[in-house]
C-alpha cells in the first residue's frame, strides 16, 4: 500500500446536494483506531450513516459515509482531514521497524475568562463559538452574580495548536464579539494552578451518585431518569456472539435504536476491552434501528470462546449502547440541579460535544443556567465526566417539568 501521505485521509463531497460525504482512511492499524476515528468525526458534529472497516492487523482501511447533524455548526472539512491525519500512527521509520512511536505531547490548557450581562442562551452561544473555532472545553466554571452578570471560566485546548499566536487569539476575540456584541469582556491566558483545582466535581451525595451511575434505566415515571413512551424503544437491543462463522475470528452482531455516536459508543468499548477488529460493516438505519456486524478477536489473537467472558462482554456492550449518557435532575439545597455524566475512555478522553448539546437543549427550552461546572468522578470500576448545571432559581420545576427537561436533554444528546 506504500508509505502513508496526505492520501491516508480522503474526504469526498457527495455528487448531488444532500448526498453524504465519504471519508476514507487508509493507514497503519492498532487497537482502538476505529474509536479514535469515530471520536473525531463525532467531535465535528457529523453523523455516520453507514460504513465498512477492514484490517489485516497491520494496515487498516476505513470508509464512512457521513452527514452534518441538524444541530451542528458548519464543518471545516480541511480541518477535519488534519485532525484525522493526526490520529493516524506516525509515518516514521519506527513504525516499519515495529518500534513504539513517541507519546504525543499534551496540548497546553488556556483559561478564557468571560464577563457579560446574563441572558437566556448566552452560555450556549459562547460554547458554539468555541466549537466552531475548534477550541475544546476541558473544564468550565460558570457563576451568576446578584447584579445579573455572569463570570465564566473556560479551560480550553486548541485542536489547531495555534492559540499561543496573536493571530489565533485575535480570531477568537473577533468571533466572540461578532456573536455577542460589545457588552462583554474577556481575557485569554495560559491556565495556572486553578485548572488542577477543577479536576474533580463538588461532592455528590450517595443517593444522587447511585441514581446517576446506575446501569439500568428506570420505567418508573417518577424516577429522575424516567423515559417518555417514545424512548422506551431504548430498552430493546441485541448483542450476539457466534464462533462458527470464522476459524480465526468471533462474529459480533449488534442491533439497537439509532443514536448520535452509535459507532463511537461501540468502538470505545472495544478499545477499552482490548478487542481488535478484522472486518466490520453496518448498513444505513432501517426503521430507526442500526445493525452492525464485526469480526473480532482478543489482543492475544484468540477468539472469545469462554462463556463467562462472552456474557460479561455482551452485557457491557448493551449498557454502553443503551445508556451511553446519564441524565438526572435533582435538588441541591433549595436549588434545582441538572446532572449529566458519561464514561471516560481509559485513554482519558471524555465524550465530545456534551456541553454543547446540553446548553443547546437549555436554550431551546428557554431555561437560564445559573451556574455550571465540569469535572471527573471516580466510581469503583471507572471514571466519569460529570456536568453540573444549577437552573434558574426564579423558576419552579414540578415533576412534569423536570421529566420534560430530562427528556429534552437526552434527546438532544442522542440526536433525536
Amino acid at each position: 500500500m506504500g508509505l502513508p501521505t496526505d492520501d491516508a485521509v480522503v474526504i469526498q463531497k457527495g455528487k448531488k446536494p444532500g448526498e453524504p460525504y465519504v471519508i476514507t482512511v487508509n493507514c497503519p492499524d492498532k487497537t482502538g483506531r476505529g474509536c479514535d476515528i469515530s471520536y473525531t468525526i463525532l467531535d465535528f458534529g457529523l453523523y455516520i450513516i453507514k460504513g465498512d472497516v477492514s484490517t489485516d492487523g497491520i494496515w487498516c482501511y476505513v470508509i464512512l459515509w457521513v452527514v452534518l447533524h441538524a444541530s451542528s455548526p458548519m464543518v471545516r472539512w480541511a480541518n477535519l482531514k488534519e485532525r484525522l491525519l493526526s490520529v493516524c500512527p506516525s509515518c516514521s521509520v519506527s513504525f516499519y521497524l515495529n518500534q513504539p512511536s513517541p507519546p504525543a505531547a499534551s496540548s497546553p490548557v488556556y483559561l478564557l475568562t468571560f464577563c457579560s450581562l446574563d441572558r437566556r442562551g448566552l452560555l450556549h452561544d459562547v460554547t458554539q463559538v468555541l466549537c466552531e473555532l475548534e477550541l475544546t472545553i476541558q473544564r468550565v466554571k460558570v457563576t451568576t452574580t446578584p447584579d445579573g452578570r455572569v463570570l465564566d471560566l473556560f479551560f480550553i485546548t486548541d485542536n489547531l495548536e495555534l492559540l499561543h499566536t496573536k493571530e489565533r487569539q485575535d480570531e477568537t476575540y473577533k468571533q466572540l464579539h461578532a456573536v455577542l456584541g460589545q457588552s462583554f469582556s474577556c481575557e485569554l491566558q495560559l491556565a495556572g494552578p486553578q485548572y488542577d483545582n477543577l479536576q474533580c466535581v463538588s461532592s455528590l451525595s450517595p443517593s444522587v451518585a447511585e441514581e446517576l451511575f446506575r446501569c439500568e434505566l428506570s420505567d418508573n415515571e417518577f424516577c429522575t431518569q424516567a423515559l417518555s413512551p417514545v424512548m422506551m424503544n431504548l430498552k430493546r437491543a441485541s448483542v450476539t456472539i457466534d464462533n462458527s462463522m470464522s476459524p480465526a475470528h468471533t462474529l459480533l452482531q449488534i442491533g439497537c435504536v439509532d443514536h448520535k455516536g452509535f459507532l463511537y459508543d461501540i468502538m470505545r468499548t472495544l478499545k477499552d476491552c482490548n478487542i481488535q477488529i478484522a472486518y466490520g460493516r453496518f448498513p444505513p438505519v432501517n426503521k430507526g434501528q442500526k445493525e452492525l456486524d464485526l469480526f473480532i478477536r482478543q489482543k492475544d489473537g484468540k477468539k472469545i470462546v469462554d462463556p463467562d467472558k462472552q456474557d460479561v462482554f455482551c452485557s457491557r456492550l448493551k449498557v454502553e449502547m443503551l445508556h451511553p449518557l446519564r441524565v438526572i435532575i435533582t435538588n441541591r439545597g433549595p436549588d434545582t440541579e441538572l446532572l449529566v455524566a458519561n464514561p471516560v475512555e481509559l485513554s482519558g478522553k471524555g465524550r465530545p460535544r456534551v456541553f454543547y448539546d446540553v446548553t443547546l437543549a437549555m436554550k431551546t427550552l428557554g431555561i437560564c443556567i445559573f451556574s455550571a461546572e465540569i469535572g471527573r468522578h471516580c466510581t469503583s470500576d471507572r471514571v466519569w465526566e460529570v456536568y453540573r448545571f444549577l437552573l434558574d432559581e426564579n423558576c419552579r420545576f414540578d415533576m412534569l417539568c423536570r421529566n420534560q427537561i430530562v427528556d429534552k436533554v437526552r434527546r438532544t444528546l442522542m440526536g433525536w
